[in-house]
Order: structure tokens, then sequence, then C-alpha cells
């Protein structure tokens, strides 16, 4: 594995590079990735290699930013995972981390998800001392949902994100609920 930052028994991440264009392409393209993103869907590669420079600009300006999940077994890019700083203002809070994770679609229902967000929370937790990590989701994403709520988050509240309903979830380093062994 190639300069793993987190590593899971299928699953390892690692930091973006420009060699990614073709993957975020692939990824970002998808409608169906981006049903509940807005819908937004990049569709040409100088998209994708505009998406890469902003995560590898937030790796210099914040110390982290979403990370590309490579699948151990074939060494394929399947999506992102990771953090990121969010610092412009989100219902009512800054510069806090976000948990996210995008899959391309052929990798769905894998259990990839859960997967690496188990893994991200060990992580901040862990390794970045974070106290509380938050998360979102639309509302009609029952699938996120079930993944945040598996992992231990707890939905706070509804509130407008981009003028969509969304989710308002969060955990804190307090509760360690989730099937995870935390290690201090």
């Amino acid at each position: 594995m190639i300069n793993a930052i987190i590593e899971t028994e299928r699953l390892y991440f690692r930091k973006f590079t420009a060699a990614d264009d073709v993957n975020i392409l692939e990824l970002d393209a998808d409608p169906e990735v981006h049903e509940y993103l807005g819908q937004k869907p990049i569709q040409s590669l100088s998209e994708a290699q505009a998406v890469i420079s902003f995560i590898i600009k937030q790796y210099v300006d914040n110390g982290i930013g979403r990370l590309a999940i490579i699948e151990k077994e074939t060494g394929n890019f399947i999506g992102w995972g990771g953090f990121k700083l969010i610092t412009e203002p989100t219902n009512q809070h800054l510069n806090y981390h976000d948990l996210g994770y995008r899959f391309i679609k052929k990798y769905w229902g894998k259990g990839y998800a859960t997967e690496s967000a188990k893994a991200t929370i060990k992580y901040g937790f862990e390794q970045l001392d974070l106290k509380t990590i938050y998360a979102i989701a639309d509302v009609n994403n029952i699938q996120s949902r079930k993944v945040l709520e598996k992992c231990g988050f707890i939905c706070k509240e509804v509130f407008d994100y981009e003028l969509m309903p969304h989710h308002w979830f969060e955990l804190n380093a307090s509760q360690l609920t989730i099937g995870i062994k935390y290690q201090r």
C-alpha cells in the first residue's frame, strides 16, 4: 500500500494525486452518484482536475482533506472518504470536521461506506484527537443515514443546506458507542 493513511481489512486511504483525474471523472460524472449531492455531476477531465486541485489545496491549507479509497484486493480506486475541514458557516457551525464518503456505483452495496466511515472515525478520535465529528446527509438519502447511524452518529436536527433539507449528525468522542474498539 502506497502511503496509506487509514487502513481497513479491505481498503486503504491515500492522498489524491493529479493522476487520479480519470478516477474522479468516473466517480463524479455519474448522475446517480450525485442524486443527493445537488445533482451537479462533472462532465470533463478538466473539471476532475479542478476537483483534485481543490482537495490537494485543502491538504496544504488545512492539513486535512478527502482521501482516495483503494480496494486492497484489486488496487482499484473505488471512491473517496475521510474528513474535510469546513471553514464556511454551516448550520451555525464553523471550522468543524465533516465526515464524508462517495463511491463509484459498481462498488455500492459491499459495505464499503460503513467500513470506511468507521475507520475514519477511529482515525479522527485516535490520531487527530477530535472531540466531535459531524456529518450531513440529504433527508432522502436513506442509505447514507443508515451508514451514519450504524457508526453511532446521532441525528440532531434537519436544516436547509443549499436549499434542500438535510440531516445534521454529530458523534462525540465521549459517546464511542459504535462497534469499534477505541484504544486511548
